[in-house]
């Protein structure tokens, strides 16, 4: 249903279903799946927060089937010509939250009120981001992790943890795993391999060996893969504090 007052730009593609409230903006070059919520003044496709940019680069947004986007949240669209911000499947953002231009949002993932993605930032599946969360442009969250309220995310976070402060990582994120059928062996696991990799330095070759040598689970290798990435590097572990692994 399209309310009395919405905007939407030409060049836009709506799915099947698709809610969009009185006062929302969708702008051109927008696509929208199937049963995609917009509630009232969110900015869906907006230009990037740029100061190189040029408004006349052909670009959007994509929002994938069953995402919410609550009052008053903004998603600009990518700095590329013929590229796409892209948010995931089931995704909810609530009011106020920010998707900076050229983000890619994997599938069910949360950002509360006033979380703010910088541009560039990937944030994987079924992460969960606190009210008034900032990550810093160019950050890569893992899976599953869980970023505590007014956290301050300049380092990638590794998946199936949380993190709060200023990339402080508090262990693993027990409560989402549990919430995704994950099993108790696949967590001791997990929490085994927080250990050994993010206690200490040497993070990389720690993951490496460890993925080398074989015999874990398709968790623990999407873990330990992680790290083979190059990127703006890991927070380490502090044994000992409050929500250790």
């Amino acid at each position: 249903m399209i309310h009395p007052a919405a905007i939407i730009e030409p060049n836009v593609t709506l799915g099947e279903g698709c809610d969009i409230h009185a006062g929302a903006l969708i702008r051109s070059g927008a696509v929208l799946g199937d049963r995609v919520t917009v509630h009232p003044y969110a900015v869906v496709g907006g230009d990037p927060q740029d100061l190189r940019f040029d408004a006349a680069t052909p670009s959007g947004v994509r929002v994938g089937s069953g995402t919410v986007i609550r009052e008053h949240a903004t998603v600009h669209r990518s700095t590329k010509a013929g590229g796409f911000t892209e948010i995931g499947e089931n995704c909810y953002l609530m009011a106020a939250s920010h998707v900076g231009h050229d983000c890619v949002v994997g599938r069910n993932v949360i950002m509360a009120n006033a979380s703010l993605l910088a541009g560039h930032v990937h944030a994987g599946d079924f992460a969960f981001f606190g009210g008034g969360a900032a990550v810093h442009q160019n950050v890569v969250i893992g899976e599953s992790v869980m970023v505590g309220g007014h956290a301050s995310l300049t380092l990638d976070i590794p998946p199936f943890v949380m993190v709060a402060g200023r990339n402080e990582l508090a262990g693993l994120n027990l409560v989402g795993l549990r919430r995704r059928g994950f099993g108790a062996g696949t967590i001791r696991e997990l929490k085994q391999l927080f250990r050994e990799v993010l206690s200490g330095g040497a993070t990389r070759g720690k993951a490496a060996a460890l993925l080398a040598a074989g015999g874990v689970s398709d968790e623990g290798r999407r873990f330990l893969g992680f790290f083979g990435r190059e990127g703006r590097g890991f927070p380490l572990f502090r044994a000992g504090r409050e929500g250790e692994a």
